[in-house]
């Protein structure tokens, strides 16, 4: 099946995608964030047997020598390293033109020099902001209200450019909200699950009224390797989606009702976006990838939040409820 790559695989989705294409039976390199610990990220927690299969290069997503060394030998890449973090793009907004836009182009021009033979690029539906109509299908208008969406739809046109001037073998992969296992604190879901693990009985949360589309982290790793072996797929922007939605509201009262129904929830004004930055409305269209590969997701949100909540009970010591993480 040949030799793939995934970049940014220490981290929440990558390391999930690392360990399936290892039951899966391919060949991995590991792309790890280079730190003076050695820490290969999640990957430290993966099951030994899956570990010693893997190889690990350490290195920065924006150095194209290393970058380049790590490509070679390569078939196919997914390029998964990313600043992701909206709040934080607010004040560091250079990191994340340096990792997201150059990182994405020190990929594009090592695949293209390497003559590599799938790239896999990951997006975001954050792309999209709020949506002009529903569902929203890869035709819909893109809008940056973030740096960090904003950095996110310049890779896009990059790795689309790449395909259309050099016939380089792109895949725009775009997930709508994933979420379970490993997911840090940044992200909605596991900040109301730690809040009330820790048993507060107020979590304190921003706007309610936002939707999103969730899915299960297991969902979206298959869906990129689906997407990955389809060759109809060349060329194309895709999103992963479940095609349905749930206002923040909602999805925190559902995990209220798991964990601790006698909780309530506090508004914190630090936790709200600026006004025209809050993406309302994320519900994404998945006809695409179903007709290019026959994709379904496999979890409904109560069982992909009951394995969230039960992964994050075991493992609190990873995540500091106290604090509102950016």
């Amino acid at each position: 099946m040949g030799k793939v790559l995934v970049t940014g695989s220490d981290g929440f989705i990558g390391s999930h995608l690392v360990e399936l294409l290892c039951k899966r039976g391919y060949d991995v390199r590991a792309f790890c964030f280079y730190n003076s610990f050695g820490s290969r990220g999640w990957l430290e927690k993966t099951d030994i047997s899956i570990a010693k299969e893997i190889d690990f290069f350490m290195g920065d997503i924006r150095d194209p020598n290393g970058v380049r060394k790590a490509m070679e030998g390569v078939d196919t890449v997914y390029h998964l390293a990313a600043l992701i973090a909206i709040p934080f793009s607010y004040h560091s907004p250079d990191s994340y033109v340096d990792t997201n836009i150059k990182g994405t182009l020190n990929v594009l021009n090592a695949a293209r020099e390497l003559e590599t033979s799938r790239v896999i690029c990951t997006s975001t539906s954050e792309v999209y902001g709020t949506a002009k109509y529903v569902p929203i299908d890869e035709n819909h208008p893109f809008q940056g209200q973030s740096p960090y969406s904003a950095t996110k739809i310049g890779a896009d046109r990059l790795a689309e450019s790449f395909y259309r001037s050099f016939n380089l073998p792109v895949t725009i992969v775009r997930p709508f909200n994933t979420y379970g296992p490993r997911q840090s604190a940044r992200a909605v879901i596991p900040t109301i699950i730690t809040q009330l693990l820790s048993g507060e009985d107020s979590i304190k949360l921003g706007s309610l009224t936002p939707t999103r589309d969730f899915n299960y982290v297991k969902d979206t790793v298959r869906g990129f390797l689906d997407l990955a072996n389809s060759p109809d797929a060349i060329g194309e922007e895709v999103n992963i989606a479940t095609g349905i939605e749930i206002s923040i509201g909602e999805l925190a009262e559902e995990l209220i009702s798991q964990i601790n129904p006698n909780a309530t929830i506090e508004s914190d004004a630090v936790r709200i976006r600026p006004e025209n930055s809050e993406v309302e409305r994320l519900l994404g269209c998945n006809k695409k990838i179903k007709a290019l590969c026959g994709y379904e997701p496999e979890y409904s949100l109560k069982e992909g939040l009951k394995e969230t909540i039960s992964w994050i009970k075991e493992n609190m010591s990873a995540y500091k409820p106290d604090i509102y993480n950016i």
